[in-house]
């Protein structure tokens, strides 16, 4: 029996991030921006299972609202995996058939489209058999997305460059902390962001050993707050209980904080005072050290940290 096939009731997590700061440093030659940043990993998030498929084709079962399955990342990132291992003359490859449940928002900030795009490649890579190191599947996965390396290293790590570079994280406190997110349902382009002409584009670099929350900032989020009103307003109400941030590009805020009681207190407060309308949706996640894909696929396959 292949891998593929015992496994093919297992639930896969594709975990959430957060930028606790996002700092744009630079932008090079080819236009892509260089970046500093840190990246917290979650243990809320989507979950995937990967089933044989009798057709012998990669197919995408769950479908997504106004996303080709030819333009999605995960079917993207299977095919790209299962090329390179074709061409390497590598795995036991075989069609499969992937399921999602999906509950990350699209163009929240989250990475919801990354994370779906490593949880592929990475458990493919076990379940076809390819044994591609995490750097290797990591440069795989930069041709899909800039945080997808990120996903596929799991950690909650210092990223810089366009966020290919990893650097550990000196001590785990955020990681002990709680946060309280927040997706105001609007879909912000990462794109427009980062093309809109009044982007800082020169914030000076920082050492991460130094790194301290409140020292920092994201640079895209006076833009998204200047274009977006409703991500104005709901920040605006978070910082009243917390210090709060928006992750990424948006359109998702956080709130820390370092007990979940306090947190889940908070959240309904918002919900009792209508701050949060029917359109807005929100979760209390921990952060964490390690993904929660990555800590179950080392318990799966006894895999090691050693990449």
């Amino acid at each position: 029996m292949s891998l593929l096939a015992r496994y093919q009731h297992e639930i896969w997590p594709s975990p959430a991030k957060l930028n606790l700061f996002l700092h744009i440093t630079g932008q090079r030659a080819d236009g892509y921006h260089e970046l500093q940043s840190l990246f917290q990993m979650l243990d809320h998030g989507d979950s995937l299972q990967f089933s044989p498929n009798a057709d012998d084709e990669i197919q995408l079962l769950t479908p997504f609202k106004d996303v080709l399955s030819c333009d999605n990342l995960i079917v993207k990132a299977a095919q790209a995996l299962y090329k390179k291992a074709t061409e390497d003359g590598l795995g036991n490859l075989c069609g499969v058939a992937i399921n999602i449940d999906k509950t990350l928002p699209m163009g929240g900030g989250l990475g919801g489209g990354s994370t779906n795009a490593a949880t592929t490649l990475v458990v493919l890579n076990h379940l076809w058999e390819c044994h591609y190191s995490l750097a290797e599947l990591a440069q795989l996965g930069l041709s899909l997305g800039a945080d997808v390396p990120v996903f596929i290293n799991g950690k909650t790590t210092f990223a810089e460059g366009v966020g290919e570079h990893f650097f550990p994280v000196p001590n785990s406190a955020e990681s002990e902390q709680y946060y309280l997110v927040v997706h105001p349902n609007e879909h912000i382009s990462t794109k427009t962001i980062f093309s809109h002409e009044n982007l800082p584009r020169n914030t000076a670099k920082i050492d991460f050993t130094h790194y301290n929350f409140a020292n920092t900032r994201n640079d895209c989020q006076e833009l998204v707050v200047n274009l977006y009103p409703k991500v104005a307003y709901l920040l605006q109400h978070l910082l009243h209980y917390a210090p709060s941030r928006m992750t990424g590009t948006g359109a998702c805020i956080f709130a820390v904080f370092d007990k979940e009681e306090t947190a889940l207190e908070v959240l309904e407060l918002l919900k009792h005072r209508q701050i949060l309308d029917n359109n807005t949706t929100a979760f209390v996640a921990k952060g964490v050290a390690e993904s929660p894909l990555l800590t179950k696929i080392k318990t799966i396959f006894d895999v090691r940290d050693k990449d």
